[in-house]
């Protein structure tokens, strides 16, 4: 029997890897406290610890940057939705991704989106990797909430697309960041009380 070894990564590649790696995640920290406008490369450079030349090896410019972030975060769901339990109801399913990204956002982790105007929603639309993430979320969630509509959970007089809309928008929710602020509640109680405003706004009457 003949097998095959696995290749060795080499240690530059590794640290070329983890770089990126910092430099994605950084970047997400960035885009969500400041947003894309005023977002920098030399604060992305800073934040990293590395030069600005440096940073362009890796990204040619900040809209790939932002674009790079941007589809590693639809890996991340990716892989959170291929972790839910197959044995959850459609609306569970539906609830515990909301929940998901409103944590994300709590933790300075979600991006903000950008807007309509601007450089990086178009290279977003370029983007292979976040445009196949995206389509592949987005179809997930959408069947999800046809099923739960389906089941009487979630009112089906909103079209699907309507519903889907309305859950992407709590991952970028002002509401959250307001809540945090006043001191009055945990992240734990701000969460419920966002997802009970949600559903319970869209729940089969």
């Amino acid at each position: 029997m003949v097998t095959h070894a696995t290749p060795k990564v080499s240690f530059r590649s590794q640290m070329l890897l983890a770089r990126e790696r910092a430099i994605i995640q950084t970047v997400n920290r960035l885009l969500a406290e400041k947003g894309f406008e005023a977002m920098t490369v030399d604060q992305v450079a800073e934040g990293v610890g590395i030069a600005k030349a440096s940073l362009y090896k890796h990204f040619a410019s900040k809209e790939d940057l932002a674009a790079a972030a941007m589809a590693d975060l639809m890996v991340q769901a990716q892989t959170f939705l291929d972790g839910l339990a197959p044995a959850l109801s459609a609306i569970d399913k539906l609830r515990t991704t909301v929940e998901w990204t409103m944590r994300l956002k709590l933790d300075g982790n979600m991006p903000t989106l950008p807007s309509q105007n601007s450089s990086l929603r178009a290279a977003l639309m370029v983007h292979k990797a976040y445009m196949d993430g995206l389509m592949d979320v987005s179809d997930r969630l959408g069947a999800w909430i046809e099923e739960a509509q389906q089941q009487g959970a979630l009112n089906p007089q909103i079209p699907a697309i309507a519903v889907l809309y309305t859950l992407y928008a709590r991952a970028c929710d002002p509401v959250l960041e307001f809540l945090k602020a006043s001191d009055l509640f945990s992240d734990d109680q701000i969460i419920e009380m966002v997802l009970m405003t949600c559903f319970d706004g869209l729940r089969q009457r």
